[in-house]
């Protein structure tokens, strides 16, 4: 075993959030929620935080050709290329409607193109619909675009047209070399198209080039890790999302019905996984940043963290915050601190309310004063591994039993409590999002009778 007791991954290997939010999803409160509530929410976030640090703009692209079945996320799967057009000239409406609501010029800080299948489109679409957007707004002085790259069909007419427009950042899904694994998740991808999307983004002139890679997916052995990890090094990219396989497939829409339960690694083996990835990993200088992701010193993110910087929104960990984040596109949710709104699921549902000059959202949730406080203890544990209420304005009533739920975990030397400061050890850091639900009031108040969220290890 590498580092960590299987006494404690059998005790806290729960089913629980990944904290991308709070509250979580599950926990939006839709009676308090509305279309007028959420645009109200935003501009108050933009008129506040425009001029000094601008907004990010997430854009869902949910097109692919065929099923991968790891991925919980939206799609429509389509061989029909005639589907692009239309569905940027949606993505530029629902922009326009939103720029109806500010009063300035939004500066846009961060962009992330995400899907679904972004090269999908064409060189020549996604150039149209950055354009359309960049149209209508201004660029921070330090902004980063960045864009999700299949290394089947990423070529370097996609990369040239979306560098052409700002992008300096690309992701690449990876997820496992072993052909067994990827028949199982079907995702067939030679190491030779990873290198070649790799190497074809730095030509080209991207300063950081991310690898996705995934343990603890059907089939998947220590040594299958040990070979990714270890082609991975030869390509050496900049950053590298290192991440449990969420196995959630009672969500509606996913395809994670390609195998069968038992074909998993156990929560055990799963956590050997990990350590043995981050072991080798740090051979070659990569440094763990937040939760399950890896950069080297000259990355960006790390750059970030080790200033303090570091932030946690739905596109996962950023290297600069922005207060209002609007999401473009079907699923895509959009944040502006005070509140959360997500757009219609189903493409004709999001068309239709388009057609009527009416923001597609279909569900939110806009934040009370404890939730507020409760996000910041939870976005402060996952971006830094600590928190406090020494500002009184962090303290909040509950706070006493959430020290009492926590007791255990210090007990277990993967917290250390102190008057007025929780700081996560590195025995404790593997179970962040254990220590983080013991602050989610919501969920303990209202614990589920199915299971809503994969497991914590």
């Amino acid at each position: 075993m590498l580092g960590m007791s299987s006494s404690l991954i059998n005790k806290y290997n729960v089913a629980g959030p990944r904290y991308t939010s709070y509250p979580t999803v599950p926990y939006w409160n839709q009676e308090t929620f509305s279309l007028n509530s959420w645009k109200s929410s935003l501009i108050q976030s933009f008129n506040e935080s425009n001029a000094n640090e601008g907004i990010s703009l997430y854009i869902h692209l949910p097109f692919c050709e065929s099923m991968c079945t790891f991925c919980g996320c939206t799609k429509r799967i389509t061989k029909q290329h005639s589907v692009e057009s239309i569905y940027i000239n949606a993505v530029l409406k629902e922009w326009s409607l939103y720029m109806e609501l500010f009063n300035a010029r939004p500066i846009i800080k961060e962009l992330h193109l995400g899907g679904g299948t972004p090269t999908f489109f064409s060189p020549e679409n996604l150039n149209r619909l950055i354009t359309g957007i960049l149209r209508r707004a201004k660029l921070a002085d330090h902004y980063e675009f960045s864009f999700e790259g299949h290394p089947n069909n990423t070529t370097k007419e996609h990369l040239q047209a979306l560098y052409d427009v700002g992008f300096k950042r690309v992701s690449y899904g990876v997820q496992d070399y072993n052909i067994k694994v990827q028949k199982a998740i079907h995702r067939i991808q030679p190491f030779e198209h990873v290198k070649r999307a790799t190497e074809l983004a730095r030509e080209v002139g991207y300063t950081s080039v991310g690898h996705d890679i995934i343990y603890g997916l059907p089939f998947q052995t220590i040594d299958h890790v040990k070979e990714t990890i270890l082609k991975t090094k030869a390509l050496l990219p900049d950053r590298l999302a290192f991440y449990s396989y969420a196995h959630v497939p009672w969500q509606k829409g996913n395809g994670q019905r390609g195998f069968k339960d038992e074909d998993l690694p156990s929560a055990q083996l799963k956590r050997e996984q990990y350590e043995l990835g981050k072991k080798l990993l740090a051979e070659v200088g990569y440094i763990e940043v937040g939760m399950d992701h890896f950069a080297l010193a000259s990355d960006t993110l790390y750059q970030s963290m080790a200033e303090g910087n570091l932030h946690r929104n739905f596109m996962g960990y950023t290297a600069s915050k922005t207060q209002a984040m609007i999401g473009l596109g079907i699923s895509a949710i959009g944040d502006s601190w005070y509140g959360f709104a997500q757009n219609e699921k189903q493409l004709e549902a999001y068309y239709h309310l388009l057609e009527e000059n009416v923001l597609p959202v279909y569900r939110g949730h806009i934040l009370n004063e404890e939730d507020l406080v409760i996000r910041k203890h939870i976005l402060n544990l996952m971006c830094r591994f600590k928190t406090s209420w020494s500002d009184k304005s962090l303290y909040f009533n509950n706070l006493p039993k959430v020290l009492n739920k926590l007791t255990e975990m210090e007990h277990d030397g993967l917290v250390n409590i102190n008057s007025n400061t929780i700081e996560v050890t590195k025995k404790g850091q593997p179970f962040v999002r254990n220590v983080c639900m013991a602050f989610d009031l919501l969920l303990q108040r209202n614990q589920p009778n199915t299971q809503l969220f994969s497991m914590t290890v």
